[in-house]
């Protein structure tokens, strides 16, 4: 008995003292939790949504770019990111969330966002809207703006894209692309930004029709930086996006990948997630506060083409936009709440390959230069002239991606060559010699000399996908500010969305 009350003694002290510690930390990059039963209602809420990013994404970012040398391929990449040194890990809640559809176990991002958005499960492919696609659900922004704040939805795919509309569009299929337009303007929310609407998929309408009808209903449309640097807020009701993308569609209105950032011809192009999301708070910040969604849509994107390079500084792009809301929190620390989760994982990507055994090589994925979608527009370059031959076309990959010069630790094997050759050949002329079935499993519907660069490369580093789509992998979920308590555990994403709105209370 005595030292059954010595060993509980001990305990006590243990706690007390961890307590203590924790109390007396003056390590200014923390911040302090606020009580877990008690919390005031936020003024202020910022939701970030990392498309198809779960912990392996986040996990490869930090380890991928602990190298500083990452820091020279874009202007969007800070100098901090390492291993623990992104802007989330300051987050001191965290829990995991179950990402299933109603009627698919592995979801889409139309019937996650509608999860995230309203607390409601539904179908794949519908917006905001029950799963027989006869109700609509009213969602989070809907319930802020009627509440009296002031709405900003933000994107770095195009605006309306699965996951921005589920907060402000509803209709059956995902791919109404003029429907959600219509939705957009007829929303009120004030601000819109980041990619551009998919005018290329309307039916009867233009993208001047839309800024027409948008311009009509209070909207300034804002298509350079000049522009953008100078909203302020008086500006009123925003549609902010990159001049480039009113006639480029290539990307499907999407932002530029962050590694091809310096690459834009203008500064028009170059805005990043980071600064649409500062230029959100200065434009919404009001008496009545806002709410503010924010997603990474590229680093979907991304791990799609099996591109770790491209998902890893898309994740630092979504990384430093959230940085933008902490150093808000950390000014109205006791009216506000930053939620961070992804709607599922894509990919299939993880961290250890068969043929590296235990060991990884994440520095060899330095040697990168430019996205899977930049090479993939030079392979189709080279196979409409006709003329790049295999080694001329290798002489293009060891200065984008660094594969078969030695002197970087990444030389060629006689498999790997094979494998680049014979896919190279099938590109150019395409024809692959495989059945459907076995070239979508290769390759997607990917370029096949561009995946297998990007896959030689990746495997190099220690690193491998099983799909190039989504999986059923759980996500996490990070929160900090008032209410933060109420997202630890392990739940499902409806929940995320219904806890959001009882702490803000939406309803």
């Amino acid at each position: 008995m005595k030292r059954m009350n010595f060993l509980r003694i001990l305990s006590v002290l243990f706690i007390f003292s961890i307590a203590f510690t924790a109390c007396n930390n003056d390590d200014d990059s923390k911040v302090e939790p606020n009580s877990i039963s008690e919390y005031k209602t936020p003024k202020y809420v910022f939701f970030f949504i990392g498309d198809g990013m779960s912990t392996p994404q986040i996990n490869v970012t930090e380890a991928a770019l602990n190298d500083q040398d990452f820091t020279l391929k874009s202007a969007s990449i800070s100098s901090t990111v390492g291993i623990g040194k992104l802007n989330i890990r300051q987050f001191p809640v965290a829990g995991m969330q179950t990402t299933h559809a109603e009627d698919r176990y592995i979801t889409c991002s139309a019937a996650a966002a509608t999860a995230l958005a309203t607390g409601y499960k539904t179908t794949i492919n519908t917006i905001a809207m029950n799963g027989e696609r006869t109700q609509d659900f009213t969602t989070m922004a809907e319930m802020a703006k009627a509440k009296g704040m002031k709405v900003g939805i933000i994107s770095s795919v195009s605006i309306d894209h699965a996951t921005p509309a589920c907060f402000y569009a509803h209709t059956p299929d995902r791919n109404n692309y003029q429907e959600i337009g219509q939705d957009l303007i007829a929303s009120g929310f004030d601000y819109f930004a980041g990619g551009n609407v998919r005018f290329n998929k309307y039916k009867d309408y233009s993208l001047n029709n839309f800024i027409t009808d948008a311009t009509a209903q209070g909207y300034s449309y804002v298509n350079t930086k000049a522009g953008f640097t100078a909203l302020n807020a008086n500006s009123g009701r925003v549609i902010a996006t990159l001049k480039s993308l009113e006639t480029y569609t290539g990307d499907s209105g999407a932002m530029p990948y962050a590694i091809d950032l310096n690459a834009q011809e203008s500064e028009d192009d170059k805005i990043t997630l980071a600064d649409f999301t500062e230029k959100g708070i200065e434009l919404l910040d009001n008496e009545n506060g806002f709410f503010m969604m924010i997603e990474g849509g590229k680093i979907d994107w991304a791990c799609h083409a099996n591109d770790v390079v491209s998902s890893a500084m898309d994740v630092v792009a979504f990384d430093e936009a959230i940085g933008v809301a902490l150093a808000f929190y950390k000014e109205h620390p006791d009216e506000t709440l930053i939620v961070v989760t992804g709607d599922h994982e894509c990919g299939g990507l993880t961290l250890g390959f068969a043929s590296t055994d235990y060991e990884t090589s994440f520095d060899l994925l330095k040697h990168q230069t430019e996205s899977y979608f930049i090479f993939t527009n030079k392979v189709k370059a080279w196979k409409q002239a006709g003329t790049k031959t295999f080694e001329q076309a290798m002489t293009e990959v060891k200065t984008s991606f660094g594969l078969g010069d030695e002197s970087k630790g990444l030389g060629l094997s006689e498999y790997e060559e094979s494998l680049l050759r014979s896919a190279f050949e099938k590109s150019i002329t395409g024809q692959n010699g495989y059945s459907a079935d076995e070239a979508y499993v290769h390759y997607g519907s990917y370029d096949p000399f561009t995946v297998t660069v990007t896959h030689i490369l990746n495997n190099k580093a220690g690193i491998d996908w099983t799909t190039f789509q989504h999986t059923g992998t759980p996500v996490p979920v990070f929160a900090l500010g008032q209410g933060q308590y109420e997202f630890s555990g392990y739940y499902d994403n409806t929940d995320i969305a219904k806890k959001i709105i009882e702490v803000a209370k939406y309803q």
